[in-house]
């Protein structure tokens, strides 16, 4: 029997069969309509090139004609694979995860994947939970800036491919873009303004990536000779810039670095609602350069980061893990920038 009968009566009937229905097209009801047997439709949808491009174009048209929707979980009976991806975030609503989902889903999409999203707020235990459920449905797992500990990443990556953005955990397929460009010039760009005392407001105690880029900045800082103070603070967030005011104005740093551009923008705000010039009597640099950053006045200087390139480099690790056969890909390299805008100027006295 051949692939394809295609009879002009079939097609018709097929259409009156499945007209007026209120569920899903089925495999079957592409079959019907393209004249084929349903193993040919499974084939052609779900690996195509092992039937004739004939065959192939009648099922297409067949299946967009029907408004067909491969069902992922259906697939994943046979194969065990879902075409799911799963990518969790700290906090949806910083713009710095915008491009980072941007890069992932476009990496995703250009394979045949989906992403599936979830925000953990800034909570392990969110995030534990989220992941977990997650596992369930998905081929792998991204964890962007994630708040779990590194036994608690390596226990989800035993199950299924895990790999993680901003954090470095043994064993876990990592993507962390070289802070040390951006921080080094941003450091030498405020001791050429003659600024000698620099701050850093940290971001999240659970943060590897805060960690990560105030030793950068400590480090720069005891190579140009100039001294740096580590602030803490309550929360990665515009309020939490805010409230850092107090503790940046109690200090003697005339140059103040931010965990991200959220919490820059501010204290940035916070310290002219007081009075404070920027950048005559503080500048002000931040992390990220999210979209909104130049938005202020005076427009925020900051340390851009690779988010997008971030994203599509996790997803292809976790592809690269679902592939047996796929040669070692090499590490990414993802560099910082420093971006000058009009908060950050010379030392005034």
């Amino acid at each position: 029997m051949s692939e394809t009968t295609g009879p002009k009566e079939t097609r018709a009937r097929s259409t009156k069969r499945t007209s007026g229905k209120n569920q899903a097209p089925t495999i079957y009801d592409i079959a019907e309509m393209a004249g084929v047997n349903p193993s040919t439709v499974s084939r052609a949808l779900s690996k195509p090139g092992r039937v004739s491009a004939k065959t192939q174009k009648v099922i297409e048209e067949a299946a967009k004609e029907l408004h067909y929707q491969v069902n992922m979980f259906a697939r994943a009976l046979p194969t065990g694979r879902t075409q799911t991806i799963g990518l969790i975030v700290a906090d949806i609503t910083n713009p710095a995860y915008f491009d980072i989902i941007r890069g992932a889903e476009t990496a995703a999409a250009a394979r045949d994947y989906t992403l599936m999203l979830a925000d953990s707020t800034e909570s392990a235990q969110l995030e534990l939970t989220a992941a977990r459920r997650m596992l369930a449905s998905v081929d792998g797992l991204i964890l962007a800036s994630p708040r779990l500990s590194d036994a608690e990443i390596q226990d989800l990556a035993l199950k299924k491919p895990v790999a993680i953005i901003n954090r470095n955990v043994a064993g876990v397929a990592s993507v962390v873009a070289q802070m040390n460009a951006g921080v080094s010039d941003a450091v030498r760009h405020l001791v050429a303004l003659g600024h000698t005392e620099i701050a850093y407001v940290a971001g999240p105690e659970r943060s590897w990536m805060s960690q990560n880029r105030w030793e950068c900045i400590n480090a720069r800082c005891e190579w140009s000779g100039i001294k740096a103070t580590l602030l803490d603070s309550e929360d990665p967030t515009v309020d939490g810039g805010r409230r850092a005011a107090v503790a940046v104005r109690a200090g003697s740093a005339t140059a103040i670095f931010c965990y991200n551009d959220l919490m820059a923008i501010g204290l940035l705000r916070e310290l002219q609602a007081a009075g404070i010039k920027v950048p005559a009597e503080l500048s002000i640099l931040g992390f990220d350069n999210i979209f909104g950053s130049d938005f202020t006045t005076p427009p925020l200087s900051t340390i851009k980061s690779p988010l997008h390139e971030s994203g599509a480099a996790s997803l292809l690790r976790i592809l690269d893990q679902l592939d047996a056969e796929a040669p070692v890909r090499p590490d990414p390299t993802l560099r910082t920038e420093l971006v000058l805008r009009g908060s950050t100027g010379a030392k005034i006295g």
